[in-house]
């Protein structure tokens, strides 16, 4: 248990990869925050870590707004009794042709994905400051939602493409900023991940091409050199190695774990 007493906040938690990221940092010995923009679902993940035998407490709070993120991460430090993992992983899909994004449209993702990002990078690196952790000699560690969409702007995914370019632009700047206060600072980059944002991915393709619902899903999945859509445990296992000790000595970077489907 590489993580083992650590205190970690998931933001995004009561679904989908946020949920796996959750379950594999409790697996792996850490005591568990969960975040979501509401509480449904919450219980339900917090009960699967009380049954792994870690310690949890729940938080509704929308990332969007920075007042409630920071709220998110003292109730996260005062709950569990300290806090060293920081995972930004909400976020929001958009698909549509670029031509015709609306203001409320990109308003809302960017605050969601960017923004979301930005808050949670503040407030991971004031509540590091508040308990002295570089001067207990630990590396506290932020880790980022990014995704292959923020090494290649996807036809269709424009502006949700942009906006994981950002958060691996933010990535790279904090990292530099905070390595002399022990902090690192990566993201992960998921592909193709057999959750509930790719059925309405999927879903939004067919009603603006006319394919059929799963052909692009199908697509997708046809392309990644594994053979096999990605799960969220495949997802959550790189962020427990960047949330351990083993990644210690890697910061700033934007890690692909996607089967193989983009290559950088």
């Amino acid at each position: 248990m590489a993580i083992n007493g650590k205190v970690a906040l998931v933001t995004g938690a009561a679904r989908g990869i946020g949920r796996g990221i959750a379950l594999r940092l409790a697996r792996d010995g850490a005591d568990v925050a969960l975040v979501d923009v509401h509480q449904d679902g919450l219980d339900d993940v917090a009960a699967e870590i009380a049954e792994i035998g870690s310690k949890t407490t729940t938080f509704v709070a929308d990332v969007s707004d920075r007042d409630q993120v920071f709220a998110a991460v003292r109730h996260a430090s005062s709950a569990l009794g300290g806090f060293d993992i920081m995972v930004n992983n909400a976020g929001i899909a958009l698909v549509g042709p670029i031509s015709e994004v609306t203001p409320a449209e990109i308003q809302k993702l960017w605050s969601i994905n960017v923004d979301g990002v930005l808050w949670g990078i503040q407030a991971a690196v004031a509540q590091f400051t508040a308990l002295h952790n570089k001067e207990q000699g630990k590396i506290s560690k932020i880790i980022n939602a990014s995704s292959i969409a923020g090494h290649d702007g996807f036809a269709m995914l424009g502006p949700y493409s942009a906006t994981k370019f950002a958060v691996r632009a933010l990535t790279q700047a904090a990292a530099k900023e905070h390595a002399a206060d022990g902090i690192t600072v990566n993201a992960y980059c998921p592909g193709v991940v057999g959750t509930d944002m790719w059925v309405e991915i999927d879903k939004r393709f067919a009603e603006l091409t006319g394919a059929a619902e799963g052909e692009t899903y199908d697509k997708f999945v046809g392309g990644i050199a594994l053979g096999r859509a990605e799960t969220p445990d495949d997802v959550a296992g790189f962020v427990s190695y960047l949330a351990g000790p083993d990644s210690d000595y890697m910061t700033g970077q934007a890690g692909l774990i996607d089967g193989g489907l983009v290559y950088r």
